[in-house]
């Protein structure tokens, strides 16, 4: 029997956003400090001059004292903005107010924002919903990171709670692997 990636990947992201959504906000505040800790204690985040980091939402790791770092130890961050059907471009922001709510009720950088292109990117750090420790991400369906991170060279960090890691990720042929996953319990390279 042929097992279909797709279909077990929808299935995945059905069983793991239950498991999200049962998260108590005290272990997902806990996990979220632990997490960038980790992350401002990297050699690759110390060294980068610009960073590409997610603005996370409700079910995402708060990436804001990221953020707030970076800005404070005067580095360039770049997030997201979807500009079309899985595809993504990075721009600067300069502070929170540089945001406003786009595609999928995401915060984005607003149309006057500065693209940053993929040469220009030092460290990235990817949302998931899941991933494995080898590196394998499972994310929302749409192909926007994937199709983005295939022209950076920068280091890559998938940021993720233990509690909804899982070894099981289905992959296809298109999905990259991380570099790095760092969660709570610390960071592992691949």
């Amino acid at each position: 029997m042929t097992v279909n990636p797709t279909l077990e990947k929808k299935n995945m992201r059905n069983m793991v956003s239950t498991l999200v959504a049962d998260l108590p906000a005290e272990y997902r505040k806990q996990a979220d400090d632990a997490i960038r800790h980790h992350v401002v204690a990297l050699n690759e985040y110390i060294q980068a001059d610009t960073i590409f980091c997610f603005v996370g939402t409700r079910r995402e790791i708060d990436t804001a004292q990221i953020l707030s770092d970076a800005w404070r130890r005067g580095k360039r961050v770049g997030v997201p903005r979807c500009i079309g059907t899985g595809i993504m471009k990075v721009y600067q922001i300069r502070g929170f107010d540089d945001l406003k709510e786009g595609s999928y009720g995401i915060l984005e950088p607003g149309e006057d924002a500065q693209e940053i292109r993929p040469e220009e990117i030092d460290l990235v750090l990817v949302p998931c919903l899941s991933c494995g420790s080898d590196g394998r991400r499972l994310g929302y369906g749409g192909g926007y990171y994937d199709r983005y991170l295939e022209h950076v060279t920068a280091p890559k960090a998938v940021l993720c709670r233990t509690r909804i890691m899982r070894e099981d990720i289905p992959e296809d042929v298109h999905d990259l692997r991380m570099e790095m996953v760092i969660s709570e319990d610390g960071v592992i390279r691949i």
